[in-house]
């Protein structure tokens, strides 16, 4: 006969195995996070019943555990997003404005026909290979006077988006010069009072000495090298001239930062105060020197 301290042994042996059997290798799904009341519900729904089991000869029940199907877990579903029920509700509403629509209006059918058309007239125009410059190509200039004169001149209408007061004769490197100043320099500088809409050009090409002066060295106005402006008119019909705005406070920042930005582009940077001949424009010209740019 079997004691009862074996007995109990045994039945413990027995149990272990049971629930050892009931636990699945691996878990079919990840286990969720124990403060969930989700998995509380599991864990205790894991937890085997025992039930009394009687055997013969025995003086007392014995508890035997019970197995059970653990509780599958499932994630909940995903709450449908503010942005899907907004858009359910604008498709259900008839008549939508341009703010509501779910698709972009049709394009005009000539609209394609109108950009490639403006895309041919500026191509048509360009100068020096860039759409940007816009003027008309005229070739060699010759000089009355030995060293003047332009191998290949360009007149030059608008830059960027910027007509001049005047066609202006100048060569490539300068018309590109041009364009980086006005792109960089000259329409950042007026970005708030303007935007800037055309510049008053006081002098371009002219076969003349420096300052005119009888015995001086050709100025680079004759070599197609430089262009002087005077004055910035912007979109509202404002000009600011460089004689009277120069000694302004609310207009002598932007001329200080035209002046400023053209020291790089151009290799000389003349204005107010650099000599009398210079009180009412700004001189600009791509004439390099050993020690870097000019600017007074």
């Amino acid at each position: 006969m079997i004691g009862r301290g074996a007995a109990i042994t045994a039945v413990l042996v027995l149990w272990a195995g049971l629930t050892a059997a009931a636990a699945p290798d691996r878990s079919p799904r990840p286990a969720g996070r124990p403060a969930e009341p989700q998995v509380a519900r599991a864990v205790v729904a894991a937890i085997a019943p025992v039930r009394p089991h009687a055997r013969p000869g025995m003086t007392g029940p014995v508890m035997v555990p019970v197995p059970v199907q653990p509780a599958r877990l499932r994630p909940h579903a995903r709450p449908v997003s503010e942005q899907v029920t907004l858009a359910a509700a604008r498709s259900a509403t008839p008549l939508l404005g341009p703010a509501d629509s779910l698709r972009p209006h049709i394009r005009p059918g000539d609209l394609e026909h109108r950009v490639m058309a403006r895309r041919r007239a500026r191509a048509k125009g360009a100068v020096c290979g860039d759409p940007d410059i816009q003027g008309e190509a005229v070739g060699r200039v010759p000089g009355r006077i030995r060293g003047c004169g332009i191998p290949d001149a360009v007149k030059v209408t608008s830059v960027s988006g910027v007509r001049l007061s005047q066609p202006s004769l100048m060569n490539c490197t300068t018309a590109q010069a041009f364009k980086n100043w006005m792109d960089h320099g000259i329409k950042p500088a007026f970005r708030r009072r303007g935007p800037v809409v055309e510049l008053k050009v006081a002098a371009h090409y002219a076969c003349r000495t420096r300052n005119s002066r009888k015995g001086a060295r050709i100025s680079e106005h004759g070599k197609g090298n430089a262009i002087d402006i005077s004055a910035f008119t912007m979109m509202d019909g404002e000009v600011i001239t460089v004689l009277r705005g120069w000694g302004q406070g609310t207009t002598l920042k932007p001329l200080r930062n035209v002046w400023k930005s053209a020291c790089g582009p151009f290799g000389t940077v003349l204005g107010p105060g650099s000599d009398g001949y210079h009180r009412d424009h700004i001189h600009v010209d791509t004439a390099r020197y050993r020690n870097g740019t000019y600017c007074r």
